[in-house]
């Protein structure tokens, strides 16, 4: 068996490597003009299911705007907050959420739909998302919901989002989940016959990186054979009729 290397064809998170399509151009859009730097738009939500491309528009406006200011753009995500508090909400003198983008030119939130229900930690999202957007800085936040369906967030924060820029993310029609795939085996130099692609869109979960994992997978093992993609192949791997 031939042993296979991961070469990443091109950065991670990027606008140019975003698969855009029905379902997603408002928000790549939207992103775009935030990170364009004419000061027109400053404040942007993003929102729509798991695996549908926010936290992709997130980390590559932070990328972008990193560049342009010559400085990091830390990101977090409301998933991974327990990193930065360990779960201890309790007001203090520093907020550690300040001090986590202390500097930074750019405030960037994932998933604030998960949010704890903290009064502290909410008090905190509210004065550094008002640092931010009041020094003119770019703020852009993604979640599950819309603004007004968000949980355990400040009502004066709610109706601030709805100030700028929002967008719902959605890919799952079957238009866009072949963009997706196509793009997808483009950027691994993979021949994806139409048969296999057709089964992957029956079989797959509807969003990215279900689509990737189970691509990958495939050629993997194909690789790893010296076989070609057919829907044989595809079929083995994934273990599905």
């Amino acid at each position: 068996m031939q042993l296979v290397f991961d070469f990443p064809p091109m950065p991670r998170y990027s606008l140019d490597n975003f698969v855009v399509c029905g379902g997603n151009r408002a928000a790549w859009h939207f992103t775009r003009q935030l990170v364009a730097g004419d000061g027109t738009e400053n404040l942007l939500y993003l929102y729509g299911p798991p695996g549908s491309g926010k936290t992709h528009l997130l980390a590559a406006a932070g990328e972008m705007l990193a560049a342009g200011a010559g400085k990091p753009a830390p990101w977090i995500s409301f998933r991974t907050i327990d990193d930065i508090y360990r779960g201890d909400y309790g007001a203090e003198r520093v907020s550690r959420l300040g001090e986590h983008f202390r500097e930074a030119p750019a405030l960037l939130m994932d998933d604030i739909h998960l949010i704890p229900d903290s009064e502290s930690l909410r008090v905190e999202v509210w004065q550094i998302f008002n640092d931010f957007y009041n020094s003119g800085k770019k703020v852009m936040v993604t979640g599950l919901f819309p603004p007004k369906e968000l949980p355990n967030l400040d009502g004066h924060l709610i109706s601030r989002l709805l100030w700028g820029l929002v967008a719902h993310v959605d890919i799952t029609d079957d238009g866009s989940r072949r963009m997706i795939l196509s793009k997808l085996a483009e950027d691994r130099q993979v021949l994806l016959p139409h048969d296999v692609a057709d089964y992957l869109l029956t079989v797959v979960r509807r969003d990215v990186p279900s689509l990737r994992e189970a691509l990958e997978r495939i050629n993997r093992q194909a690789l790893a054979e010296g076989r070609k993609i057919t829907l044989r192949l595809a079929r083995e791997v994934l273990g599905r009729p």
